[in-house]
């Protein structure tokens, strides 16, 4: 009976994990061992810091909110206060792109927040 080593298949299997690590430096792009292990660790990366994404626009948006609302004497805590007591629902994405390219728009929701503070 004939013995089977797989060549084919592990050749084929070998091909595709160092295709997924094309473009990385030294052994990482052509040993498979290697291959393999850089090739997973980025995918965890990936995967994280898909999560960490949003995390890190929401503060980048905060940021740029209390900036823009201190500009008008207001901190960032009381312009949100003022903003929710008069039922405004502009989401942060949004606050943020106003403040930083539409200060006159940005000014009149101040003017609107601060009314229903004090």
């Amino acid at each position: 009976m004939v013995r089977v080593k797989k060549g084919q298949q592990k050749q084929k299997k070998h091909k595709k994990w160092l295709k997924l690590a094309k473009g990385y430096k030294w052994g990482r792009k052509s040993r498979f061992k290697l291959a393999k292990q850089a090739v997973m660790k980025a995918w965890q990366h990936a995967y994280r810091d898909r999560r960490r994404k949003k995390r890190d626009m929401r503060r980048l948006w905060n940021i740029k909110i209390n900036a823009a609302a201190r500009q008008h004497d207001l901190p960032y805590s009381k312009f949100i206060y003022g903003l929710r007591e008069a039922d405004i629902k502009i989401d942060r994405k949004i606050l943020a792109d106003l403040g930083e390219n539409h200060p006159d728009v940005f000014e009149k929701i101040v003017e609107k927040a601060k009314e229903h503070i004090e």
